[in-house]
C-alpha cells in the first residue's frame, strides 16, 4: 500500500465509508506476505514512499513471477525487477504480462507511471559502452515518476559534446554521471552543475581499470562538490537516490 492509498483508507475510514475493522485488516495484512522463499515488504511503500523493488539476478522466473504477483495482489501498480536477463523475461511474460527494456535489463510489472514532477533527472554517459548501466539508472527513476533527459557518450574524449547540453545540465535537479576508464565525467559535470551529482562507476574499461575500481577511486577523489557516489555499475542504485532527490 502506497502512501496515497494510505491516506485514502484513513479518509474512508472517517467518513465512514470503510469501518474501522475493516481498516485494521487492512493494516494487519501489510507489514510482510511470506510465500515460503520469500518474505515480501509490502509495508516498505508506506515507511519510505518506495516500495519493495526484486533484484533478478540469483532468483528463478517462478521466484521473481511469485514475488511480482503478490506485490500486484497487495495494491502495488508498478512492480520494478532489476538485474532480468532476456531469457527469464520471456519465462515471466507467460503468465504474467511485463515490460522488458533489454539494454537496462530492467523489467516492469504492472503500468508505467507518468512523471509526478515538473522537474528533470539527467543521465550522462562517458561512452556508448555505458549505456547499459545508465539505462538501467533512468528506467528506475521513470518507474519511480521522473522525467528524464539522456545524454549518451558525452564523455571527457570530446568534451564539446557535453557542453552542448549545458542548459539541461543546469536546470536539472539530479544529475546521474555514468563513467568507465577514469571516470572524470563526474568531475566535469560536477563543476558546472547546480545539483546533486550521483557518480556511477562502471566496469568499462581497459586492464589497469581493475573491473571499474580505477573509476571508482577517481570519483571518491573528485575535487568538484556536490557529488556522491554509488558502487560499481549500480545504476539502480543511482536511478532509486536520484527520485529521492527530485521528489524532495
Amino acid at each position: 500500500m502506497e502512501q496515497k492509498e494510505l491516506k485514502n483508507l484513513l479518509s474512508q475510514v472517517a467518513e465512514g465509508v470503510v469501518s474501522v475493522d475493516e481498516a485494521l485488516l487492512k493494516f494487519k495484512t501489510m507489514p510482510f506476505d511470506d510465500i515460503g522463499f520469500a518474505k515480501i515488504d509490502n509495508h516498505r511503500a508506506v515507511r519510505q514512499g518506495i516500495a519493495e523493488v526484486i533484484y533478478g539476478s540469483g532468483k528463478t522466473s517462478a521466484q521473481i513471477e511469485a514475488i511480482a504477483k503478490t506485490m500486484l495482489d497487495n495494491g502495488q501498480k508498478t512492480v520494478i525487477i532489476t538485474r532480468l536477463d532476456a531469457k527469464k523475461a520471456e519465462d515471466i511474460s507467460k503468465n504474467l504480462p511485463i515490460t522488458y527494456y533489454e539494454t537496462g535489463r530492467i523489467g516492469i510489472a504492472g503500468t508505467m507511471p507518468d512523471p509526478d514532477t515538473d522537474t528533470n533527472i539527467v543521465v550522462a554517459t562517458g561512452g556508448t559502452s555505458d549505456i547499459p548501466v545508465a539505462e538501467e539508472a533512468a528506467l528506475t527513476a521513470e518507474a519511480l515518476g521522473n522525467r528524464v533527459i539522456r545524454l549518451y557518450d558525452v564523455g571527457v574524449a570530446g568534451i564539446h559534446r557535453l557542453f552542448a547540453y549545458a542548459e539541461d545540465i543546469m536546470s536539472a535537479r539530479a544529475i546521474i554521471a555514468v563513467a568507465g576508464m577514469e571516470g572524470a565525467l563526474a568531475s566535469v559535470i560536477g563543476g558546472i552543475a547546480d545539483c546533486p551529482v550521483i557518480a556511477v562507476p562502471t566496469s568499462v574499461g581497459y586492464g589497469a581499470s581493475f573491473g571499474g575500481i580505477s573509476a571508482l577511486l577517481s570519483m571518491l577523489n573528485s575535487c568538484a562538490g556536490g557529488i556522491s557516489v554509488v558502487n560499481i555499475d549500480n545504476g539502480f542504485g543511482a536511478g532509486y537516490l536520484a527520485s529521492m532527490i527530485n521528489h524532495i
